[in-house]
């Protein structure tokens, strides 16, 4: 994919919704008005901090159970941003289509598609054991769409890796993220441990992959993709940037936006967090064989939170949230007026856990 720029023109005007109340709703909208495009959100309960710290965005309580009130609310709008799950994700989507909104980004900021487990032939169940929030019959459901002989509408992912907030004291909980991620559970370990805890200098990691090879994982601020979306809305439209040589239009977002702030094998996840503290960590290294016959004896033993907790450590391992190329990076950084630089993982930290180290 060839990307270029050309000579600075305004952006056509498009009218954006983004479904959810949550903390990283309330980052995206943030992030968005500051361009010209009207931003309407939509909640299921009121959020005064919405309407008293970003007044320029249009709030809607809604019901996701009723598609036709999402319908109505929908209409006239270009781009939907959902940071919501499961039927109420497939409900939106529903009613986006009727709306005949143009595209959909969907609530799944994590690695690239490719990486996650494939399912059997002519199986629609998913087979991906952290699939706890519809993920699977979403997609599905907006590659149908994708194909509609009546209404084409478009989708896309952001691709980020991991949130570096779930390094942060508590994970993201306090975002009122992963709550349903299978991030609990281990050894002992808290409900904030993703491969490391910051604040207690422990950490529980797979390195290499069942056949030997090095794990990576790609970490992305939260607040730096919510510049990336914002980033990819600014360049619609206009001739800023391109894709082949093409502007680009909602239309041609590709299936997939890829970012990262960085990208660092599993060790070096650990020795980083561990010159930020100045201490060595305790570190529980295991091999894949190791993680994943922990992960069969808790399924057996039904205890479902760290079964859960070893998955994510063994698909970490297999690559799930391995970004090693992006796509949006280069565009953005192309135009002087959304070019910036995501945080790299250390930076993150220092300015997180420095102040309070």
């Amino acid at each position: 994919m060839r990307l270029n720029s050309a000579s600075q023109q305004p952006a056509a005007m498009m009218r954006i919704a983004i479904a959810g109340g949550g903390s990283f709703a309330y980052i995206l909208a943030q992030e968005i008005t500051k361009s010209a495009h009207p931003v309407l959100i939509l909640t299921r309960q009121p959020h005064p901090e919405f309407e008293e710290n970003l007044p320029s965005c249009q709030l809607v309580q809604v019901d996701y159970q009723n598609v036709e009130e999402l319908h109505y609310v929908l209409r006239g709008v270009d781009l939907v941003i959902s940071t919501i799950s499961n039927n109420e994700e497939l409900n939106l989507i529903d009613a986006a289509r009727r709306a005949r909104v143009r595209c959909f980004v969907p609530s799944e900021f994590e690695g690239p598609l490719s990486h996650r487990p494939t399912r059997p032939a002519n199986n629609s169940n998913s087979t991906d054991p952290l699939d706890n929030r519809g993920s699977r019959a979403a997609l599905d459901l907006l590659e149908s769409w994708s194909q509609s002989r009546s209404h084409r509408m478009n989708y896309t992912v952001f691709s980020c890796g991991v949130f570096m907030e779930r390094f942060a004291r508590g994970g993201l909980q306090p975002w009122g993220i992963g709550t349903q991620l299978g991030l609990m559970g281990g050894m002992g370990m808290m409900s904030n441990d993703y491969l490391v805890n910051v604040e207690h200098g422990t950490a529980e990691v797979v390195e290499r992959d069942s056949q030997g090879r090095t794990a990576y994982v790609a970490m992305t601020s939260m607040y730096d993709v919510a510049r990336f979306v914002a980033a990819a809305v600014e360049l619609t439209g206009t001739t800023r940037g391109s894709l082949d040589g093409v502007p680009l239009s909602l239309e041609r977002w590709p299936r997939e936006w890829r970012v990262r702030g960085d990208w660092l094998a599993v060790r070096e996840v650990v020795g980083v967090c561990e010159l930020v503290r100045g201490v060595q960590f305790s570190v529980t290294r295991r091999t894949y064989q190791e993680a994943e016959a922990w992960a069969n004896e808790y399924q057996r033993a039904g205890d479902v939170a760290t079964y859960l907790y070893y998955q994510r450590l063994l698909q970490t391992a297999n690559g799930r949230y391995s970004i090693r190329s992006t796509n949006l990076n280069e565009l953005v950084n192309q135009s002087e007026r959304t070019a910036f630089q995501p945080m790299r993982f250390r930076e993150w930290l220092e300015q997180v856990w420095g102040p309070v180290l």
